[in-house]
């Protein structure tokens, strides 16, 4: 289990290892074929104009974090084994070349969009929910397939919008955003789901970091940028706020842990340095 990514933050992430197979092949391609890249279009910072994008890691842009999920998954589906055992997550009334036919990106976008705009759930929930969709792919030693990834992504959905959302949806309210499921066909997949990922639902920090990086990455490799803009005085005051508030959090979880009392079998202190800038 050390080198399952959603459990410890040094394993890397599974959707980037599958990617890296099509991104080489791009770009062997591109060299053979001398294809040219074309205008630049990234923008790039200068000493009198600086870009910069709105999402950060405590607060990801809802936008380009379902896109760079949705593009995780599509890897996921393209690059699985081709025999899939049937579970829970498989329908029975889908034909059996059905799996012959992976979703594009742009339609699995649309499927997750849906759920989000539909339920007002947030750009942490979509990362939490491709934490708990390897999760399970890890612990249940299953695959995702045409067949079966939009009840597992769905059930991903659910668990994420309830554990990470103060306000969760309820398995009813999803009922009538998908006209073709019934409640106690969510209340069975969410009880499964829960039981394969052995009821570990905690998502460290550090996993949910790496995470953000790992599919700012993926889009990097992709040309999936995020929106650059100038950065603006307003911007710049708006990001220092934030900053302010994350700095104060974790002031107020030291001083926290400051005031536990040691014990002489288990002695540990925090450790304070200051940081070396050059």
């Amino acid at each position: 289990m050390e080198s399952n990514p959603s459990d410890h933050p040094r394993a890397s992430t599974i959707f980037l290892s599958k990617s890296q197979t099509d991104v080489r092949e791009k770009r062997k391609s591109n060299h053979i074929n001398h294809v040219s890249p074309g205008q630049l279009t990234k923008k790039y910072s200068s000493c009198s104009t600086i870009f910069i994008d709105d999402s950060t890691v405590s607060q990801p842009n809802l936008r380009s974090t379902i896109k760079c999920v949705t593009l995780a998954i599509f890897y996921h589906i393209k690059n699985s084994s081709s025999v899939i055992p049937r579970t829970l997550f498989q329908r029975e009334e889908v034909p059996d070349d059905y799996y012959k036919h992976d979703p594009d990106h742009k339609h699995i976008y649309r499927f997750v969009r849906t759920l989000f705009s539909a339920a007002q759930l947030t750009a942490e929930c979509a990362i939490v929910t491709l934490v708990y969709l390897e999760r399970l792919l890890t612990y249940a030693e299953i695959d995702i397939c045409p067949s079966n990834w939009k009840r597992i992504v769905l059930g991903a959905i659910l668990l994420a919008s309830k554990v990470w959302d103060d306000q969760a949806v309820w398995n009813v309210d999803y009922c009538q955003i998908l006209k073709d499921i019934t409640v106690e066909d969510m209340n069975e997949m969410e009880r499964h789901f829960l039981e394969l990922l052995q009821f570990n639902i905690n998502v460290p920090a550090s996993v949910y970091a790496k995470y953000y990086f790992d599919l700012r990455s993926l889009a990097d490799d992709n040309n999936l940028s995020f929106l650059l803009e100038p950065l603006s005085k307003e911007r710049a005051q708006k990001l220092e706020a934030i900053s302010r508030l994350c700095e104060d959090k974790y002031k107020d979880l030291s001083k926290a842990a400051m005031r536990r009392s040691f014990s002489a079998d288990n002695l540990v202190g925090i450790r304070r340095s200051n940081a070396i800038l050059s």
